[in-house]
């Protein structure tokens, strides 16, 4: 038995070919009732659409490929979840990657996405990926950066001001009495883990008698964050610090496992008496903690929305002039970075 085909669809609907193909990609320009008559047919002969086959007359699919650093980590969950549904008005749909903070997992799914002929891409990047999208936007794939600045506006960019977000977390920390004050996080050569780390020491170069200790860790991952937070937990109490600003959720969130779990009685870590601990993102989990954790707010949904809007403007005009939308950081205050007093 052959396959349905679009005239097939036709002939049983008793319409045109091109009304089908309308009621495929144009429904609004058809009228209810065709629309219908189409739409049973189609289930009626079991007809399934060849969308490589429309790809190659259209030159793009109707996916946009979305990368992110770490799909664990709830922060791009959400803007996943903004992006797909501001695709969805426009009929399209959000294929998600996962670069690991790796640069070959990076390179692998542009290439993917490049095969695959993607409506466009969104991407939190890791390596300096400038030349590779570059080639990609000469090739018809426009691109837009998530969670990141653009070098000189070569490209849209959807971001948060990280170096603001580091001084409020580091400013909010001294205002609770707080002078010794550990930064984790890394790699250092993710963008938003040294740029916090930038804001953070700005607020504490102000403040007299405030110094910052910086532990590098190699992922922003709760193991990470636990692993850290337990090397602070065996350190005499007089050498440990007396707050700790983690580059996420994530981290923090392993920081506070091990500060509460980890100790033994003389030697267990209170939070916020002994630590007060800070967090960035704001994950649902943040408030959720068992000490509710003080954290960076950032529009992560309204980040993806906002990113998908800024591909579809340079998608219709590759000539628009490349827009760079920062959004400001809030400091939420809980219980884990209650004052000293």
């Amino acid at each position: 038995m052959s396959t349905p085909s679009v005239h097939d669809v036709a002939k049983s609907a008793g319409v045109s070919v091109g009304t089908v193909s309308n009621v495929l990609n144009h429904p609004h320009k058809v009228s209810p009732s065709t629309v219908e008559r189409v739409q049973n047919a189609i289930e009626t002969l079991g007809f399934i659409r060849n969308d490589a086959a429309r790809q190659l007359r259209v030159g793009h699919s109707q996916t946009i490929g979305l990368v992110v650093l770490d799909v664990r980590n709830p922060f791009f969950t959400d803007i996943a979840r903004g992006a797909e549904d501001k695709a969805a008005e426009s009929g399209l749909t959000v294929t998600l990657g996962n670069s690991d903070e790796s640069i070959e997992r990076e390179a692998k799914y542009l290439d993917l996405f490049e095969q695959q002929r993607v409506y466009g891409v969104l991407i939190s990047p890791y390596g300096d990926i400038t030349d590779r999208l570059d080639s990609m936007r000469k090739r018809g794939i426009p691109a837009v950066l998530v969670d990141r600045e653009s070098p000189n506006s070569t490209f849209s960019s959807v971001s948060v001001d990280d170096t603001v977000g580091g001084k409020l977390a580091a400013a909010h920390l001294l205002e609770t009495g707080r002078r010794r004050i550990a930064f984790i996080g890394g790699p250092m050569a993710i963008r938003q883990v040294s740029d916090r780390l930038t804001g953070a020491r700005q607020a504490i170069d102000d403040a007299p008698g405030a110094s910052i200790e910086v532990i590098e860790i190699d992922a922003l991952s709760v193991i990470a964050g636990r692993a850290a937070g337990a090397d602070i937990v065996a350190r005499a109490p007089d050498d440990r610090p007396d707050a700790i600003f983690a580059a996420n959720d994530l981290v923090a969130m392993g920081v506070l496992q091990a500060l509460l779990m980890n100790g033994s009685s003389a030697s267990a870590v209170r939070v916020p008496e002994d630590i007060a601990l800070m967090g960035y993102d704001d994950i649902d989990f943040a408030s959720a903690a068992v000490v509710p954790l003080s954290s960076i707010s950032q529009p992560s949904a309204q980040m993806g929305q906002t990113a998908v809007e800024l591909l579809l403007e340079e998608a219709a005009n590759p000539d628009f002039d490349r827009r760079q939308v920062v959004f400001a950081p809030k400091l939420v205050v809980r219980d884990s970075t209650a004052p000293t007093q």
